[in-house]
């Protein structure tokens, strides 16, 4: 399953969790369930809210405070907000997706204030609304599974917002470094159009902003309002759930960047190609060793990267390596719909990996690095034998 983003109005945690419940509105009793398993149902309660502002219909995501003294704490900490999520009865792949999107605002906030993270203070995206909002992105993103995600280009905004940081420009700079990388387009109409909190759920999602080439159903779609008027335009975000090929092949275009570096040591090119690796725009890298001229061992470089970021992935590499060229191509690949779920193991959470196989066959595969974590003291082998045990116990088998 695959998840197009439209943000017309722009996107904002709220927007988003109403567009979701929108799609799938027999979530709501089980995302307010959750709420109260959490331990939050006697701060805030949760509601989809049908929703007509007289040209489009369809759902509002509404917040409501059920202790009053609580919702008016809206400064807390970075470190408050972690202890919060990792004290709450949840899910392990929802704790870990919410505080992705806190750590990524916490890090926005850090190198615009500069301080360090944990001396960040969440002013607004602290009160118990954004908690809320950001606690039902993650439930929501988990619960439905999508394998990948896809945006249209984001609205830019612009004027000034009140903040407990004074008056600030719009998009906001935490916004703005977050949406670093993302393209944008200026529609001519004013005002906050990418909150911090769905710029950060965006980043999270990491998704793709290229239209998919492959043929798809369109299976069925939701609408999620944001809380101010647009002049001449409905402030809503739209979500396209679409059913890729039932074999579970996929097809995309990826630019295939290669190069030889003969004269750079080993230490330093690993070094260089995990700088490569960690870009957004990178989907992998990989070395191999050739003879190049006069009979001397190099290194084979291939990075794959997104079609669109193909300048500046080639001259990321000519920054970070010695070679003087880099040859580059666009190609087809076809791959395995696959999406990627977090379970609980040895105590910790555990990533996994799930593709469907054209012959219906559903294949798994846990994150090595999540299962060296959760081995606990025993020995490589036999910790991670435990605990792959323990995912599969977990795992559904019908995937």
């Amino acid at each position: 399953m695959h998840l197009h983003l439209d943000p017309v109005g722009g996107i904002a945690g709220d927007m988003f969790a109403a567009a979701l419940l929108d799609a799938w509105p027999e979530l709501e009793p089980d995302l307010q369930a959750a709420l109260e398993r959490a331990g939050f149902g006697g701060i805030v309660g949760v509601a989809r809210v049908p929703h007509d502002d007289g040209v489009l219909t369809g759902s509002r995501f509404a917040v409501t405070p059920a202790a009053r003294e609580r919702h008016d704490h809206v400064h807390r900490h970075y470190a408050d907000v972690v202890r919060l999520f990792r004290e709450a009865g949840m899910p392990a792949g929802v704790r870990a997706r919410a505080l992705e999107v806190f750590r990524l605002l916490g890090e926005a906030e850090s190198r615009v204030h500069g301080v360090a993270l944990e001396q960040v203070t969440f002013h607004e995206v602290g009160a118990w609304d954004s908690i809320a909002d950001v606690f039902a992105a993650a439930w929501l993103v988990e619960t439905v599974g999508a394998g990948t995600w896809s945006c249209a280009p984001l609205p830019l905004g612009g004027g000034r917002v009140s903040t407990a940081h004074g008056e600030l420009a719009i998009p906001t700079p935490a916004t703005t470094r977050l949406l670093e990388g993302m393209p944008v387009h200026d529609d001519g109409r004013r005002g906050e159009r990418i909150t911090p909190t769905g710029a950060a759920i965006l980043r999270h999602l990491d998704p793709a902003f290229a239209p998919a080439r492959d043929p798809m159903r369109l299976v069925k779609s939701g609408s999620g309002f944001g809380t101010r008027t647009l002049e001449g335009m409905s402030n809503v975000l739209r979500v396209l759930v679409l059913e890729q090929d039932p074999q579970g092949l996929r097809r995309e275009r990826v630019a295939v960047c290669a190069f030889e570096v003969d004269d750079q040591t080993p230490e330093d090119l690993a070094v260089a190609l995990d700088r490569l690796r960690a870009l957004p725009e990178v989907l992998d890298v990989t070395q191999s060793p050739v003879q190049g001229k006069k009979g001397r061992l190099a290194a084979h470089v291939q990075v794959l990267a997104r079609p669109d970021a193909v300048d500046a992935v080639a001259a990321a590499c000519l920054d970070e390596t010695t070679t003087l060229g880099v040859r580059w191509q666009v190609v087809e690949r076809a791959s395995l719909a696959r999406d990627s779920r977090t379970v609980e193991a040895g105590g910790r959470p555990v990533r996994v990996k799930r593709a469907r196989r054209p012959d219906g066959q559903v294949t798994r595969k846990a994150e090595m690095a999540d299962l060296e974590a959760a081995g606990g003291g025993h020995t490589a082998r036999e910790g991670l034998r435990r605990v792959a045990e323990s995912v599969d116990a977990e795992e559904p088998a019908d995937g």
